[in-house]
């Protein structure tokens, strides 16, 4: 079974399959795959952060940490790329799986440019890495491989906020969001078929996210547990508590975030530093939000 998930995707009779085995989708449906949830640190439990957002035989990638191409695999979406990929922002631990996802998903078939959104940036970094492997490309296409020519291209666009796709029954909208000293960060609403997701990225406490999350079924947001940051007993000690204020949100005031936005389901990925359930639970409770929590593990399923 896994030899067949790792074979090639492809087309037969109109239909997309997978080692040959039909893609159908999930029909009329929107479902969230937690590719992967981690932070910077190798935690072989956790992949990069990435997310999947299925809507019925539409793929779309949200940021590309290390191992996505391994996470759709394991979670048996189409390997030969997505409809489009999306990234929030240009830290590595958000893309150093860009190599992967574009040049791997042609390896397994893909023939068509890769569409990419994301901040300014996002085309200078492609451009760069078709540099890098323009040696593996000419080999790959041809040498005795005999590789779909043009298949490894993409379309990368460097974006402002606001809706970047609107097709059949799909709505993408970049929302702004304050990262620290990154001069653009986005998140992401995406409404579809009977369910709506905002994916944070990462971000500080946004009062503005907050309302462009207003009413959504899902929101998929970072977090650090505040009751572990405190600052440390040597001088400027104080630096980790104002890094982690300036560049991400703490559990209460994503708790905050989810009770203004009186979303249905809050999602916690990307959980920086030390942390017990227990601390995040707590933190989020104090923000006022009363629904439904889960800390997401990799390749969990909404």
């Amino acid at each position: 079974m896994m030899l067949a998930l790792l074979a090639p995707a492809r087309h037969v009779d109109g239909q997309r399959t997978i080692g040959g085995e039909p893609w159908t989708g999930l029909g009329d449906t929107m479902t969230v795959v937690m590719l992967g949830t981690g932070m910077p640190a190798p935690n072989p439990e956790r992949s990069g952060p990435a997310t999947a957002v299925v809507a019925g035989t539409r793929v779309f990638v949200f940021d590309a940490g290390p191992g996505v191409m391994r996470r759709l695999a394991a979670a048996r979406l189409p390997i030969d790329g997505p409809a489009a990929l999306f990234l929030t922002h240009l830290h590595t631990d958000h893309t150093l799986g860009l190599p992967d996802i574009i040049f791997t998903s042609w390896v397994m078939g893909r023939s068509r440019p890769m569409r990419i959104f994301g901040p300014r940036g996002t085309r200078a970094m492609t451009d760069h890495l078709a540099a890098a492997w323009a040696e593996d490309v000419d080999i790959r296409t041809n040498g005795l491989e005999r590789g779909r020519p043009g298949g490894q291209r993409v379309d990368a666009r460097d974006v402002m906020p606001g809706v970047l796709y609107d097709s059949a029954g799909v709505r993408i909208t970049a929302i702004a969001v304050p990262h620290g000293s990154w001069k653009q960060a986005l998140a992401y609403r995406v409404d579809g078929p009977r369910k709506s997701v905002v994916i944070s990225g990462d971000t500080r406490y946004s009062p503005e996210l907050a309302r462009a999350a207003s009413g959504a079924d899902i929101l998929i947001h970072e977090a650090y547990a505040s009751a572990r940051v405190k600052p440390e007993n040597r001088p400027g000690g104080d630096a980790w508590p104002k890094y982690m204020k300036s560049f991400h949100t703490s559990d209460e005031e994503v708790g905050r975030v989810a009770a203004r936005a009186k979303v249905k389901l809050l999602v916690l990925y990307h959980i920086v530093g030390p942390y017990t359930p227990e601390e995040l639970m707590a933190g989020v409770r104090r923000g006022g939000y009363r629904g439904r929590v889960v800390i997401a593990s990799d390749l969990d399923r909404f």
